[in-house]
């Protein structure tokens, strides 16, 4: 007969040569697309994050960005995600669209993510995740508008239309109160980007997560839960996102975020303004099976995006499995 307990492994190694083949990647500077909401679903910043929530559901975000001025970004995200397996599997499927002034960047990518429990009953993990894929370009150059007469021969003359093949890394480790992660993006799409004028203007660079966060009960019906993202891309301006959130009577989470940079870097100008942002968000549990929720963006660098606000809507839909094994609440 089978032996079912979980053996605990010694991970100082695996973590080791891992953090090492995520860290020495080459990297520098275009911002992916960016999402306030990530924190309710990891899978957008680590592919390690798959099958977490130890149950299948599906998750969409819409994110509308500095509305109503001309050409600022517009995202969309659509992703599946859970276990197989006994849940030692994690397993997602994620699309993307992102579109700012005349690029247009769509993106799909299929996760697999193995889960080592770290303790008896598996409430804690280590998982490392890897995401294959595509990313295509678009750029269209009609929409192009510039103070002279002319537009650079790159643009008009280049290609402007590719789809190149991406991957993704991460390592994600949890306990029932603590979570950390660390991942890189775009990890083979740049070396694929032959054209010069995509190259250029649409720079598709390698991107750094870290991520670290915990719950603290306050009292039997409210919850704390800190976290920070550290994104880096080793060229340009170093985003950091704090974010404070309570969660009353396991029904709604309110709470906010503070997004800013580090601007000095040898590569930068030194007149550069610090861009920051401020996100008020609300998620509610409608039932035990759908989530709705909503992020309020106020930029506050003193350009002209601060006169207009981002919007972000969010919706989840859990499938309930029979027998599932849920030692305790997934927060994270």
């Amino acid at each position: 007969m089978q032996n079912n307990k979980l053996k605990l492994l010694p991970m100082n190694k695996v973590l080791t040569v891992l953090f090492f083949i995520l860290c020495g990647v080459t990297a520098s500077a275009q911002q992916d697309a960016q999402f306030s909401q990530y924190m309710f679903n990891g899978i957008y910043v680590n592919p390690a994050y798959a099958g977490y929530k130890e149950q299948w559901n599906i998750h969409a975000f819409y994110r509308n960005q500095w509305t109503s001025l001309p050409g600022a970004p517009k995202t969309f995200s659509v992703a599946a995600e859970g276990t197989a397996n006994n849940d030692r599997v994690g397993l997602g499927v994620q699309f993307m669209n992102d579109k700012l002034g005349a690029s247009n960047t769509t993106s799909g990518y299929l996760t697999y993510a193995y889960r080592i429990p770290m303790n008896e009953d598996g409430s804690s993990r280590l998982a490392i995740g890897i995401s294959g894929g595509f990313l295509q370009q678009r750029l269209d150059v009609s929409l192009l508008t510039t103070s002279s007469s002319t537009i650079d021969p790159a643009l008009v003359n280049g290609e402007n239309n590719r789809t190149v093949p991406d991957a993704r890394l991460g390592i994600f480790y949890n306990r029932e109160r603590f979570f950390a992660g660390i991942s890189a993006s775009n990890l083979l799409a740049q070396s694929f980007q032959k054209s010069q004028a995509m190259k250029e203007y649409l720079p598709l660079k390698t991107h750094l997560y870290f991520t670290l966060g915990g719950l603290v009960p306050l009292s039997e019906e409210l919850l704390l839960k800190p976290s920070i993202l550290i994104k880096e891309d080793l060229a340009g301006p170093t985003s950091v996102d704090l974010n404070a959130f309570v969660l009353i009577s396991q029904k709604l989470w309110l709470g906010a975020s503070y997004r800013s940079t580090y601007l000095k870097k040898s590569n930068l100008e030194a007149n550069l303004k610090k861009p920051s942002a401020l996100v008020f968000m609300a998620e509610v549990f409608v039932n035990d099976k759908l989530r709705l929720g909503y992020a309020y963006d106020m930029t506050m660098n003193g350009t002209v995006a601060t006169n207009y606000p981002t919007h972000e809507l969010s919706i989840g839909y859990f499938f309930k499995r029979r027998n599932a094994r849920m030692m305790s609440p997934r927060y994270f």
